[in-house]
C-alpha cells in the first residue's frame, strides 16, 4: 500500500521509466486489493447462503417461475457500482496526466539536457545518428547519464520504428516525416539495446544498435575527440612542407571557415609542426559540418598555387593537402631539366 500511495501522491519523475514503472505499480497494487475484495466477498456470500438442506418453516420461497421478493432496494449493486466508477475514472485521469508528461514533460524543472536534439535515421536497415553539433555515429548512440536526451526519427527509404526497449522509447521513422521523443539514462557504464519495431523488409531483424551511457565527463572527453582535426601541408611526393623537410623559404598561411556557424580562422606556417597543424575543440572547434579550405603562399616567390579544398566534419578530421607548383616555377624547373639535357 506504501508504495502505491507514493506512486499516486508522487511529483512527477524525471525518466519514462520511473513514469511508466508507477503506472505498473498502481493498476498491480490496486487490481491486485479489488480482485482480493471480490474474491473475498464471493466466498462470504458463497459460505453464507449455502444449501444446508435445512428449512424454516416460515421461510417464504419463491415458487418455480415466481420473481424472489425483498432485498433491499438494490443499495449493495448502486453500492459497488459506484466505487468501481470512482475508482475507474480516477485511474484513467491519473494515467492521461502521467502519459502527457511523457509526451510534453516539464522542461522548468530540466536542470541538465544535452544541447540540441539527435537525428535518428533508419535506412538500410541501420541507424544513424547526427549530433545538433554536427558528429555523426553509426549503430551506436552514445549519451550522458543524468542528462535528457531528444531524438527526432526518420527514415531515409521504408518505415521503421526506433525503440530502446530498457528506456521505454519507440518512435516511427517514417521518410520524409520527424517523430520527437525524449529518454533520460539515470546509470552510466552501460549497454542498451536499440531495435527496430516495424517489418520493415529482409534483414528487419539484424536492424539493431546500442545506447551508451557514459559519464558525463567522459562523453564530453569523447565528443572533443570527435571535435579534433589534424591537417597537413604536403608537396607532391608526399612530403610534408616545412623548414624540418627542407622547405624553409617557403611560406604559406591556411585559411579554415566553416559552412554551418561562424567561424573563420587563419593560420600560418610556423603554427605547423612538421607540416601537421591539431585544431581541435579545446582551442577552436565547437561544430562539424562542412568547412572550406583556403591555403596561400606568403613567401614573396611564391613556389605553390594557391589551394582551395572543403571537407566534412563528422568525427576526427585527418586531412593532407598538396600544394602544386605555379606555372612559372614548373616551366623555369622544366627549362632547367632540358638545358641539363642539351648539356
Amino acid at each position: 500500500m506504501n508504495t502505491i500511495y507514493s506512486a499516486l501522491i508522487a511529483p512527477m519523475q524525471r525518466t519514462r521509466v520511473d513514469v511508466f514503472e508507477n503506472i505498473f505499480v498502481v493498476f498491480l497494487g490496486l487490481g491486485t486489493l479489488v480482485g482480493i475484495i471480490v474474491v473475498a466477498y464471493m466466498l462470504y456470500n458463497a459460505y453464507k447462503y449455502r444449501d444446508t438442506g435445512e428449512t424454516d418453516e416460515d421461510e417464504d420461497l419463491p415458487s418455480v417461475g415466481e420473481l424472489p421478493t425483498g432485498g433491499k432496494g438494490g443499495k449493495k449493486l448502486f453500492l459497488s457500482f459506484g466505487i468501481s466508477a470512482v475508482i475507474v475514472i480516477s485511474l484513467v485521469i491519473w494515467t492521461y496526466t502521467m502519459l502527457l508528461y511523457v509526451e510534453d514533460p516539464d522542461t522548468t524543472e530540466q536542470e541538465k539536457a544535452l544541447e540540441g536534439p539527435v537525428e535518428v535515421t533508419g535506412d538500410s536497415f541501420a541507424w544513424y545518428f547526427e549530433y545538433d553539433n554536427g558528429i555523426e555515429s553509426t549503430t551506436t548512440l552514445r549519451v550522458p547519464a543524468d542528462e535528457r536526451v531528444w531524438l527526432q526519427v526518420t527514415s531515409g527509404d521504408v518505415w521503421h520504428a526506433f525503440g530502446i526497449p530498457d528506456q521505454r522509447v519507440k518512435a516511427d521513422a517514417i521518410p520524409g516525416e520527424y517523430d520527437e521523443t525524449w529518454f533520460e539514462a539515470d546509470e552510466a557504464d552501460q549497454t542498451q539495446e536499440i531495435k527496430c519495431f516495424e517489418l520493415c523488409g529482409e534483414f528487419h531483424t539484424t536492424m539493431t544498435g546500442e545506447v551508451q551511457v557514459m559519464e558525463p565527463d567522459a562523453f564530453e572527453d569523447w565528443m572533443n575527440e570527435q571535435l579534433t582535426m589534424s591537417i597537413t601541408v604536403q608537396d607532391g611526393n608526399e612530403t610534408p612542407v616545412s623548414e624540418e623537410t627542407g622547405y624553409g623559404d617557403v611560406g604559406y598561411e591556411m585559411t579554415l571557415e566553416s559552412q554551418e556557424w561562424e567561424f573563420e580562422e587563419t593560420y600560418t606556417d610556423d603554427q605547423f609542426n612538421n607540416g601537421t597543424i591539431e585544431v581541435s575543440n579545446v582551442s577552436d572547434i565547437e561544430r562539424g559540418g562542412v568547412y572550406n579550405v583556403t591555403i596561400t603562399p606568403t613567401d614573396d616567390g611564391q613556389q605553390f598555387e594557391p589551394v582551395e579544398e572543403q571537407f566534412d566534419m563528422t568525427g576526427p578530421v585527418d586531412e593532407s593537402f598538396t600544394l602544386e607548383l605555379n606555372a612559372t616555377e614548373s616551366e623555369t624547373n622544366e627549362s632547367d631539366t632540358n638545358d641539363g639535357g642539351e648539356a
